[in-house]
């Protein structure tokens, strides 16, 4: 684009010409038009395609379901390995496939889902293999797991600054949840203690007190949200 008056080239975004200062004139356009040319709304996003392709993975998770409980029920006369399978794909649907038919999903809803139908998944396998560590075990280490995801979702959603202190908080507290996590199966078998938690510990200790002290030095700070946040 030129100046109308002088014929320099101007620049994208050029409000006035930098030589004679005479304001660029657009043509067919004028600040006192009240109908702009072009609309200021973005086109939707063509949604079909998307859609499509999740009712037909729907579809063939739904055919594996039906043609395993068809076999097991001719081979074995009951539900049998049919029961892993069914719930396991429908596990997956719900983690994989869920969120996508939504427009924006929300995690603070399906987060909790994804949980409870893993808890769902893990109680079928404890009935039906008559075993009973759900409630001391299974239960709790979900639950753990679930609060800290959903307390990570939240900070870091609703936090704009010191994201690197939270960071580092969240892998102490996830060094934490391994040590609860061997206490509860110490609880439920009878292993022995500090057999692996106590590494986890001490890994993921070490990375959020790294993070925490180099939020308070203000170089390595910078750098370090450059390279984890933006």
């Amino acid at each position: 684009m030129y100046c109308v008056q002088c014929g320099v080239k101007l620049a994208d975004g050029e409000k006035s010409c930098p030589l004679c200062g005479i304001p660029v004139m657009f043509p067919g356009l004028t600040d006192m038009d009240p109908h702009p040319k072009y609309s200021d709304r973005y086109p939707r996003e063509n949604e079909h395609g998307k859609y499509a392709l999740l009712g037909f993975l729907t579809a063939v998770a739904a055919v594996v379901c039906l043609v395993s409980l068809i076999v097991c029920l001719r081979s074995f006369g009951g539900v049998s390995w049919s029961g892993y399978v069914m719930l396991g794909t429908a596990l997956a649907w719900i983690i994989l496939l869920l969120p996508f038919w939504f427009r924006r999903p929300n995690p603070f809803i399906f987060l909790p889902v994804d949980f409870a139908a893993a808890c769902g998944f893990l109680l079928y396998i404890c009935l039906y293999n008559r075993m009973n560590w759900f409630l001391s075990f299974a239960f709790p280490v979900t639950a753990l797991l679930c609060g800290l995801t959903l307390t990570g979702t939240a900070l870091f959603l609703n936090i704009k600054k010191d994201r690197i202190f939270v960071a580092g908080g969240l892998f102490i507290a996830i060094g934490g949840s391994c040590m609860l996590a061997e206490l509860f199966a110490h609880i439920t078998f009878r292993i022995p203690m500090f057999l692996w938690s106590l590494y986890c510990v001490s890994f993921f200790g070490a990375i959020g007190l790294f993070l925490i002290i180099g939020g308070m030095i203000p170089p390595l700070r910078a750098f370090l949200e450059r390279k984890l946040f933006y």
